[in-house]
């Protein structure tokens, strides 16, 4: 094709620069001989676009009060996504219309068909709007800092406090954190309730009755569905709540107590039950950045190359600091063929694992961006996270200082023992997010109501977390869906987390016989981007996709055994 496109994403500066070579594509005869250059130049300006996006989204979670980086996010939110979503629809219809199955396309014609159901142009605006929303939340948690012993603190650098080995500490920085988010509560209000409008009317416009049937369907969901998400709430509820009791009767016995409280550790805080102090296995992002690399090389020494790519060019933005997004992920830039990780590291053992996670993340990127065509890079949330997931696993025997990392051999075993841990405690969160979720597009009117929507979320946190004592900070555990971005940002978006969890732990029985031969199965999944289907991505990686009572059970036992094995070496 003879239209030039702009040559790099900062030069992307107007919709009127790519328009021309959509419409050529559109016209274009496209038949069996001209598919595979047809599909070619359609990655081109796709991955032109998706970059230039991906790059002004970093710049604003990088920095939240950097204007000139709100205006370029802005540019693409509103003048070159919806008019790409357009033309991308026109793309979609000619190939579906054509009959040409290109080779090994089957997955990836599986999912522009349900694109294509979806796409309706008066959706177009309120997806623009959706996205400034998300933004709208992300400076808002930005702005949020505590006042701690006389310093401005952003809320994830208090991680340490809440991870105290003194309880009145971590009671004192928990309430903290808890009253600075109830101080933005009405600003979030406002904006769920426009979120929630936005939402309801895009499924009502695609022909849906209910935004939960539209979600999952824009969410390719192919493979299971709201009820079987029921089902595996009432796994976690039979399976791991109670093997979580038996966790909270040792750390009550313990600590001496007869109740736990919040502060007393979560799915995200980790609170020693012997009284030790956190493990603090770095002083700074540089030597956490170092570590990782050292880990990482352990793990595969191609992964190990991989992460050097990154540090070479300056792809890892790990430190926490005001006016930093929350949170932490890992974005691909299909163009550069690189992966960038951003976390929010502030000193504890959580940030070396987050840091592994999205180094599984980037680890995808790396092997899937041999693909074809950015159809291939549309792979399925639920393996994406089988990626992150068994990367903090199957790097967890290289913690150790003698085998590259950050701990003393005693202080390693303990990591990997409340490593596990929290993955229990993860799944009962989780549950009371997916299922908060399902309420709430079930019941979008009474949703509307903040006050509903608390209730709806305590009575679920009671039911997956039975023995927390939560008597006078009913208010504050309350707010809890205030503080899950997903839930504002991308819904829906959390039972991947929980499902992907269970392959995670499959890939590390495995490790647990043969870590080399539980890497190469890992990293071949991973090649297979999204040309495969989920249950195939998951047997490829070495387990089987599911979400039942029978496979719950058995991780479980094998989780909490292997606990019971780091107790015994000293951890």
């Amino acid at each position: 094709m003879t239209i030039t496109l702009p040559k790099t994403p900062a030069d992307f500066t107007a919709w009127s620069q790519v328009q021309p070579f959509f419409d050529a594509l559109t016209a274009q005869p496209l038949t069996a001989a001209t598919c595979d250059a047809w599909l070619a130049d359609w990655t081109r300006v796709a991955n032109l676009i998706i970059e230039g996006f991906t790059r002004a989204n970093i710049a604003t979670s990088v920095n939240t009060e950097d204007e000139g980086a709100r205006k370029r996010l802005f540019f693409f939110l509103e003048e070159v996504l919806p008019a790409a979503q357009a033309a991308d629809q026109k793309l979609k219809e000619k190939l579906l219309a054509s009959g040409l199955e290109p080779k090994g396309y089957d997955v990836p014609l599986r999912n522009l068909r349900a694109e294509a159901k979806l796409f309706r142009a008066a959706n177009l605006p309120l997806q623009t709007e959706e996205g400034k929303l998300g933004n709208q939340y992300d400076e808002i948690k930005g702005r949020q800092t505590v006042n701690w012993e006389g310093r401005d603190l952003p809320l994830a650098q208090l991680n340490p406090m809440l991870q105290s080995a003194d309880r009145a500490v971590r009671e004192r920085a928990w309430r903290a954190v808890m009253a600075r988010h109830l101080q933005d509560r009405d600003a979030f209000n406002a904006l769920w309730g426009r979120f929630l409008d936005l939402r309801v009317t895009m499924a009502q416009n695609a022909g849906f009755a209910r935004y939960t049937d539209y979600r999952f369907e824009q969410l390719k969901r192919f493979d299971y569905t709201p009820q079987d998400c029921a089902t595996f709430w009432h796994a976690i509820e039979t399976e791991v709540v109670p093997a979580v009791t038996r966790l909270n009767a040792e750390k009550r016995r313990l600590f001496g107590v007869d109740r736990l409280k919040p502060w007393d550790g979560n799915q995200h805080t980790h609170v020693d039950a012997q009284g030790r102090p956190p493990l603090t296995p770095f002083k700074d992002a540089a030597e956490l950045e170092a570590g990782a690399g050292r880990i990482f090389n352990a793990v595969d020494p191609v992964l190990g190359g991989y992460y050097k790519i990154m540090r070479d060019e300056n792809l890892l933005d790990l430190a926490s600091r005001k006016a930093k997004a929350p949170g932490g992920y890992c974005a691909t830039l299909p163009i550069a063929q690189r992966p960038f990780i951003f976390i929010n590291a502030a000193g504890v053992q959580d940030d070396v694992d987050t840091l592994l996670h999205e180094g599984g993340h980037a680890f995808h990127a790396f092997e899937a961006a041999r693909l074809p065509s950015h159809h291939f890079q549309d792979y399925p949330m639920e393996f994406a996270e089988v990626a992150s997931m068994a990367m903090e696993l199957l790097a967890s025997p290289y913690l150790a200082r003698d085998k590259g990392g950050f701990l003393s051999q005693a202080e390693a075993a303990r990591a990997r023992g409340q490593h596990i841990e929290g993955m229990l405690r993860f799944w009962p969160y989780m549950a009371v997010v997916d299922a908060f979720q399902h309420w709430v597009y079930d019941n979008p009117v009474a949703a509307h109501d903040p006050a509903a929507c608390d209730a709806a979320w305590l009575k679920l946190y009671r039911r997956f977390h039975p023995d927390v004592d939560i008597h006078g900070v009913e208010a504050e555990t309350a707010n809890g869906w205030q503080q899950k971005l997903h839930i504002f940002q991308a819904p829906f978006y959390y039972v991947e987390y929980g499902l992907a969890q269970m392959g995670a732990v499959q890939v590390w029985r495995n490790a647990q016989r043969d870590q080399a031969g539980a890497v190469r199965a890992y990293r071949r999944a991973l090649a297979l981007g999204g040309s495969a289907t989920l249950p195939t991505l998951f047997e490829t990686a070495g387990g089987r996709f599911g979400f039942d009572a029978a496979l719950m059970r058995e991780l479980v036992a094998a989780m909490e055994q292997a606990m019971h094995d780091l107790r015994a070496a000293g951890a």
